[in-house]
């Protein structure tokens, strides 16, 4: 254990680093084995992706840039596994759009003491964070790369807007419950 942290502080890595590395990874691996695994169809050939609640619990518990590698390098693997690379691009800028907004939400309504405040607010930013990164930034993608008219792109993106908001909503719960737990598990 001595020579560990003697290794690590000459790598000028702390233990809390590592656990949150460790910790993002472990996301990732969670939003990918989600997502492929528990496909609930909810419109056409649109899945709610279930990774989100993951991307979620790593924004609330242990920040927006653990959430936000989460969120954009699960979608990536996950198109990667399962050959859509098509829609890889916008689904990824849309997660990093999401994973900003909503992340730094939680940041700030964590502190508030009026639970139900807290809970509209972080409702409301879901909202908005998805219909940016899904409706706006995903569809400008796909229309850029793949010259589509947006006006349609965004038609096909109501649908995932839609699944994504339904599962983000139903992740805060999830969030607040876990919350302390993980922040025991993994304390610094």
């Amino acid at each position: 254990m001595a020579k560990d942290r003697a290794i690590l502080s000459a790598a000028n890595v702390s233990h809390g680093s590592v656990r949150r590395i460790a910790v993002t990874a472990i996301g990732i691996a969670l939003f990918v084995v989600l997502t492929l695994c528990l496909q609930v169809p909810v419109f056409e050939n649109y899945y709610l992706c279930l990774g989100y609640i993951i991307m979620a619990v790593c924004l609330y518990s242990f920040g927006t840039v653990s959430g936000i590698i989460v969120g954009v390098i699960g979608v990536l693997l996950y198109c990667i596994l399962t050959g859509g690379l098509r829609g890889m691009p916008g689904w990824a800028a849309g997660n990093l759009l999401i994973g900003i907004i909503i992340g730094l939400a939680f940041n700030e309504t964590k502190k508030l003491k009026k639970k139900w405040l807290q809970a509209v607010l972080d409702f409301l930013a879901i909202l908005l964070s998805t219909a940016l990164g899904i409706l706006i930034l995903k569809s400008a993608v796909e229309w850029v790369l793949y010259s589509q008219p947006l006006a349609v792109r965004m038609g096909k993106n109501v649908f995932a807007f839609a699944a994504d908001i339904f599962v983000l909503e139903i992740s805060l719960p999830i969030c607040m419950s876990l919350d302390p737990v993980l922040k025991k598990m993994f304390k610094n």
